[in-house]
């Protein structure tokens, strides 16, 4: 079971998403150091959602539609505004030469990662249709659980940190060519796009 379930979630956690978009873009504009304070509220973000998507998640969209439509147009106008704020060069997660950049609090850029982790449509669509599958119903639920999570949170940990790496090292090169306020408009709008579908979808 570990040797599927281990290589289809680097798969998924890999890809290009909103939590990586958020790794990258911080990688550039205040560096790996403090983007740790995002990734950490990430991972408790992802956490929380596979732990819910077990746990019943599936039952509260079919008994309680409202309520999770409720929480998904929260989650979407978030990114939403995300996304704008990016778009527009402004706020703490515009990739920019701000020198006030890094004045962000770690308590916001937790929040942010947090936030962004549990409204990501990405995360809640995997973790519902995979995860599941991989509990054995005739063994103890707790220790299953814990193997997993653990697995999902190391796993998006690696793919966070080589993001916001990436996205560090890439912002000499941005810089030079003047491309900066490109790249932070296409993630901004990503943001924006997926935020629409997601608060009205």
């Amino acid at each position: 079971m570990l040797a599927v379930f281990i290589p289809t979630f680097f798969f998924v956690s890999i890809t290009p998403g909103m939590c990586m978009t958020l790794a990258m873009t911080l990688g550039m504009s205040i560096g790996v150091r403090r983007s740790l304070y995002m990734m950490w509220g990430e991972l408790a973000g992802v956490g929380l959602v596979a732990f819910s998507s077990v746990i019943g998640v599936a039952a509260i969209m079919l008994n309680y539609p409202n309520v999770f439509t409720a929480l998904k147009t929260l989650g979407g106008l978030y990114l939403v505004f995300i996304g704008a704020q990016m778009w527009l060069s402004k706020g703490k997660m515009a990739i920019s030469d701000d020198p006030n950049a890094g004045s962000t609090s770690a308590m916001t850029l937790t929040m942010q990662g947090f936030f962004t982790a549990v409204s990501n449509p990405k995360s809640w669509a995997f973790n519902i249709s995979l995860l599941p599958p991989f509990i054995n119903p005739a063994q103890s639920l707790a220790p299953q659980l814990s193997v997993l999570i653990s697995i999902i949170l190391i796993t998006e940990f690696a793919c966070l940190l080589l993001y916001a790496s990436g996205g560090r090292t890439l912002r000499h090169l941005l810089q030079k060519n003047g491309n900066v306020q490109l790249m932070n408009r296409i993630a901004g709008s990503l943001m924006v796009g997926v935020g629409v579908w997601l608060a009205l979808g």
